[in-house]
């Protein structure tokens, strides 16, 4: 029996003002500006419906100094996507901007490692370096989560539905892990924080915010692997995501690009 082959959609949400020798371990002899792009993303087909990742909203814009250019729900809607009818959220890990607006998701069950869970409320959580991009109310909510029996944990590769299977990276935070979907152009790979921008995995740099570099750096292997070919890996928040790939409809310009169609540059 052939596998189901998804739409996949990028949905940006927010952005930040950046500096290239703040984007990779030891700096860049280029220190000139840059962008972050903020995404979550959609995978949709077979009568399945997923999101991957919640991303954040108006409060934790303000206090990190991102800024919205819509909600997640907003973004969600505008692809034709309600919020109250996604049964299914996958979480590549816990920090602030990708599981902060967890709660826009009541009927849902979500997707997490083993690992990120016990990372995000164990001994590490007591270090600034490592406990700062995380918010304890989500991390809190997540565990009322557990309790309410709408967490479904994964100990490291694992199909969650044909044609679509979680894989552990770490590297970026204990249990960080990317998403594997099948598609009409192949296997495409959401490398989430596990590779944050095309030069990270394509030139073997790390971003700076980690948790075991030699994870990191050996993750990159790992989403090749995974991925029909490289340019099947996209990575978590890089700009030229959006130039990549084609608009899901022109009204969606600039906002969500099919990640499932073949790239346009």
């Amino acid at each position: 029996m052939s596998l189901p082959e998804y739409e996949v959609l990028a949905l940006k949400y927010a952005w930040r003002p950046a500096r290239r020798a703040d984007l990779f371990i030891g700096g860049d002899p280029h220190d000139a500006p840059a962008t972050m792009d903020y995404y979550l993303w959609v995978i949709r087909g077979a009568g399945r419906l997923f999101v991957v990742d919640t991303g954040f909203n108006q409060d934790m814009a303000v206090k990190r100094g991102r800024t919205l250019l819509r909600t997640p729900v907003e973004a969600l809607n505008l692809a034709g996507v309600d919020p109250l009818a996604v049964g299914q959220v996958i979480i590549t890990h816990f920090h602030n901007d990708h599981v902060g607006a967890f709660d826009s998701f009541p009927n849902a069950v979500f997707h997490v490692q083993d690992d990120e869970m016990a990372f995000a409320t164990g001994r590490y959580m007591r270090y600034e370096r490592f406990a700062k991009p995380y918010e304890p109310d989500h991390v809190c909510g997540l565990v009322r989560l557990v309790y309410a029996n709408k967490v479904v944990f994964h100990d490291g590769d694992e199909v969650i539905a044909p044609g679509l299977s979680v894989h552990r990276i770490g590297g970026h935070t204990m249990g960080m892990q990317a998403v594997r979907v099948n598609t009409k152009r192949g296997w495409v790979v959401l490398a989430s924080d596990a590779s944050h921008y095309y030069e990270h995995f394509e030139t073997g740099r790390g971003f700076p915010l980690v948790f075991h570099v030699g994870d990191l750096i050996e993750g990159y292997g790992k989403l090749k692997q995974l991925a029909s070919s490289p340019r099947h890996v996209v990575p978590g928040h890089d700009p030229l995501v959006m130039d990549r790939y084609p608009p899901a409809s022109a009204p969606l310009q600039g906002i969500a690009v099919r990640l499932d169609a073949e790239p346009i540059a």
